[in-house]
């Protein structure tokens, strides 16, 4: 008989051998067993499975597209989806009915979950693309999801999934406006876990603080996974509070976060080493860590956080070493401004413009290869085949150095992304929806610091012969079309936009007219 490489096999085999020891206790105090996870898990794979929906015609397996708030429900249902057999699509909670249109569209969901309060437009959206199963669900364990599953059987037999079979589509803004769907397999996101087990030292007893999103990669997969591939409680935050993170931090051995959590927490009082003399390892990512945060959180906890790089292509690239260890070559120490070494596994080389390696230390385009990296983009085999080199290696479309005792460093981003509060925000599709607007010729979003989110958009607009603009009220005007991180923070008009000599806009000479914008008095 083949292996069962689904990956939620590999999940359920290491929960504690107590069912009912605690898995899951949230912010409001509610309290799930490994019994939970497990029974609620079944019932809702029986219920997605009981559908009979009809085969694709690509022959992939059905979509289950997630729009919904925070909970440990909706965990539930992505544990459901994998034992199932179908390919998760989770969207931000910020997305706009444009945003929902075009991905609802794109991915062809056999069933779509949302909010109770979103039905009403997103149910349209769905029945209009052919989605023939739209259901509800709610923070408080309400909605038609829950209602449904309550009358399935809570055994179910996880569907036998080979290691390259498609299990969750990630869609990424590309800069030309229009979202790309990363598709991952089983095999990708269980080898980077089973990986990070080991690398990140990992230990029984461990217990997870999960104050992140669960619509992307850092909160869904290296979060999730890491806890219940240790078998490891999660103290479960619904949104970040930095008080009752910080509350909860004696509890705690393991907390994962972005950038500017880690500011936040250092604006409270609250945070002391003896509050976090407790913890073992705390983690950042989505977002580059200024350095004056790291000093800064080593100089009030302790500790020294350790910062890593992935994407929602890859998942986790590279990290900074847990413990100097012979085994991963990483004989040196965590350091502030680098994101580590590559993981084990993982290919990592440093090319130029024409693809050639670049020596140790020089500036380049990162490309990696590995069992983390994705399959390619949903239904765009020419991106796809654009994405990769010859020998296999896809171009993140980062730039970076590699030193000669192999940290990596991200000096910049090519493509123009915008990393704001661990979100990406990709000018092009802000300045699509700014130049349809009334009045407006063209536009430019540029990134520039921001002492709370890292770095934010501002807008430079010019305006059309004769047109009069507001740069207040051109921003009110994206504020139901696009989601609210992506909205610039400023929006300034000017008669035209610098150019050099082919034409090109020069952002960098708007990035820094504007970089001090937000700067401290």
């Amino acid at each position: 008989m083949n292996k069962n490489h689904n990956l939620f096999v590999a999940l359920r085999a290491a929960f504690p051998a107590d069912l009912d020891a605690l898995a899951v206790e949230t912010d409001e105090g509610q309290c799930y067993s490994w019994r939970d996870l497990d029974r609620a898990s079944a019932m809702m794979a029986n219920l997605l499975q009981s559908l009979d929906i009809p085969p694709t015609p690509d022959g992939m397996p059905p979509r289950v597209a997630v729009q919904v708030d925070k909970s440990v429900e909706a965990m539930m249902l992505y544990l459901a989806t994998l034992r199932a057999g179908f390919v998760f699509l989770p969207l931000n909670t910020a997305y706009q009915q444009a945003e929902i249109e075009y991905f609802i569209g794109n991915a062809e969901p056999a069933v779509v979950v949302c909010t109770g309060a979103n039905f009403p437009w997103v149910s349209q959206i769905a029945f209009q693309a052919g989605t023939r199963h739209v259901f509800t669900l709610n923070t408080d364990r309400s909605g038609s999801l829950l209602e449904r599953a309550s009358h399935c059987s809570d055994e179910q037999t996880p569907v036998v999934r080979q290691p390259e079979d498609l299990t969750a589509i990630l869609y990424t803004s590309g800069t030309t406006g229009r979202s790309k769907g990363a598709m991952l397999s089983h095999g990708n996101l269980l080898s980077n876990a089973v990986m990070l087990k080991d690398y990140w030292g990992w230990q029984p007893g461990d217990v997870l603080i999960h104050a992140l999103p669960i619509f992307h990669v850092h909160g869904l997969f290296v979060a999730i996974h890491g806890a219940l591939l240790n078998g490891s409680q999660m103290l479960w935050h619904a949104k970040f509070d930095p008080k009752r993170v910080i509350a909860d931090l004696p509890r705690a051995t393991v907390f994962m976060g972005v950038p500017t959590l880690y500011v936040r927490m250092l604006a409270e009082s609250a945070l002391t080493k003896k509050q976090a003399a407790h913890m073992r390892l705390f983690i950042s990512g989505s977002a580059p860590l200024l350095i004056e945060t790291f000093h800064d959180w080593q100089a009030r906890t302790g500790h020294t956080i350790l910062e890593r790089y992935g994407m929602s292509e890859t998942i986790m690239l590279t990290s900074n070493p847990y413990v100097a260890d012979a085994r991963y070559r990483n004989q040196g120490e965590r350091r502030g401004g680098t994101v580590g070494f590559p993981l084990p596994g993982v290919s990592l080389r440093v090319v130029d413009d024409a693809g050639a390696p670049l020596p140790a230390g020089e500036i380049g385009n990162i490309q990696v290869k590995g069992p983390n990296v994705f399959a390619g983009y949903w239904r765009m085999p020419e991106k796809t085949a654009e994405e990769f080199s010859i020998d296999g290696f896809f171009k993140t479309g980062d730039v970076g150095r590699q030193d000669e005792q192999g940290y990596v460093t991200i000096v910049g981003r090519s493509k123009d992304l915008i990393i704001s509060g661990g979100y990406n925000v990709y000018p092009a599709e802000v300045e699509g929806y700014l130049n349809d607007m009334p009045g407006v010729a063209e536009s430019a979003i540029v990134g520039v610091p921001h002492p709370d989110f890292g770095e934010v958009g501002v807008a430079i607009v010019v305006p059309r012969p004769g047109a009069t603009l507001d740069g207040g009220a051109l921003l009110a005007g994206l504020k139901d079309r696009l989601a609210n991180f992506k909205i610039p923070k400023r929006c300034f008009i000017a008669p035209e936009l610098p150019r050099n000599t082919m034409g090109k806009v020069q952002k960098n000479l708007l990035r820094d007219a504007h970089k001090t914008l937000f700067a401290p008095d």
